[in-house]
This record gives structure tokens, sequence and C-alpha cells, in this order.
């Protein structure tokens, strides 16, 4: 049986992804408009979950305006087919993290997130390598970025790629917790609010901007794709 949270999850990610992905294949005006809702969204769930720490919450909001700055520069100059490639290692680690997290138990990862565990982690990196390899295979072909690489360096890409995801999974959990919050807000049932739903890939774009494109750029010789 389906308990009613999970069927709230099911039902709020068919909505929120096909919608996100709409937006992620307009581009252009289109998709920066949609960011920008985000963005402010989950402006307001860090600016409620940061009372009295004003230091942090303005690092926080900085980091928050980099990290979109970051998804638009990847999105319209890296182009779509890599961006849809960080987009989906992400949300498969999550899936992964869930479902070997709810199936298997086991011990407990940390108290920062009660919910996480080693099984958890193990189904993040399994699940993101599967679906990882399956995009490249049948619909990654016109990215050179994800193309032109040997496997070894692909694993590599997508195991840094969820470990970052799952990095910041708890380092939003780390701030909840100091809250005492449950989830960050109430605007995606089942979720909870933006940043418990993309806690991942806010670190994972900037990261992916900052780091990770450069290595692909200098190992491929490409100045743009």
């Amino acid at each position: 049986m389906i308990n009613k949270e999970l069927k709230k999850r099911i039902l709020s990610s068919s909505i929120l992804i096909p919608v996100s992905f709409f937006f992620i294949f307009q581009g252009s005006i289109t998709f920066i408009f949609f960011l920008s809702i985000i963005f402010l969204v989950m402006s307001f769930e860090w600016f409620k979950m940061t009372k009295k720490k004003e230091l942090i919450r303005i690092l926080g909001l900085f980091f928050l305006f980099f990290s979109f700055y970051s998804a638009i520069y990847l999105r319209q100059y890296i182009g779509l087919n890599f961006f849809l490639f960080l987009i989906i290692v992400c949300i498969f680690t999550d899936i992964g993290g869930y479902l070997f997290g709810k199936i298997l138990k086991g011990p407990k990862l940390t108290k920062i997130s009660p919910n996480k565990t080693y099984s958890g982690v193990v189904g993040s990196f399994f699940i993101s390598l599967i679906t990882g390899f399956t995009y490249i295979k049948y619909l990654g072909q016109k990215s050179k970025i994800l193309l032109n690489n040997d496997p070894e360096f692909v694993v590599l890409l997508i195991l840094l790629i969820s470990l970052i995801s799952q990095i910041g999974d708890l380092i939003i959990s780390y701030f909840k917790r100091q809250a005492k919050l449950k989830d960050t807000g109430k605007i995606l049932p089942g979720h909870g609010g933006f940043l418990d739903r993309l806690d991942g890939i806010i670190f994972v774009i900037p990261v992916t901007y900052l780091t990770i494109i450069p290595i692909l750029m200098i190992k491929l010789d490409l100045i743009k794709q």
C-alpha cells in the first residue's frame, strides 16, 4: 500500500517535473522567468529559515543568486543536453536514495538528517550511474562534453555530481534542524518547499560552473559546445 505522504509526493512530482522540463526546453527569456519565480520563493524560504542569523542569511541569498546565474549560463551557453544531464542525475540521486532507504533501511547516516541511511547513499550512486549512462547513450548524443569522454571519466563525473547533490541535501537539512523545521515550506505537497526539493541541484549547478565545466573544457579543448 502506498501511504498518503508518498501519494502526495508522486502527485506533486508528476506536475513539477513536466512543468520544469517544459521551461528548461524553452530556454531564453521563458527559462529565466521560470528561474526567477523559483529564486524568489527559495529566497523567502531561506529568509524564514535563518532568523537571527543575519550573516548566514545574506551569504545564503548571495549563494542562491549565484546558483541561478550559473543555471542560466549552463543552459544558455553550455547547452540543453548537458544541463538536462545534470538535472536528471540529481533527480535520480534523490529517487535512488529515497527508494533504497525506504526498502533496505539499515544504519542511519547522520543525526543531521535522521531519515538518511547508508543504503540510501548506495542507492543514490547506483541509480544515478544507471540513469546517467542511459541518458548519454540515448539522449545525450548532441553534447560533445558528454559524448567525447571515456567511460571511466563519465563514471567519475556522475559519481561526483551525485555526491555534491547529496552533500547539498545534508547542508539544507542542517539548517532546517537548526531552525527546528521539518520542511522549508509547504508549496509542494509531499516534498515541502522548493529548497527541500531542489537542495541538491542548487549546489551541483554552481560547483559545475566553477570547476567541472573548466576541467571539461580543458580536457576536450572546447570553448563552446
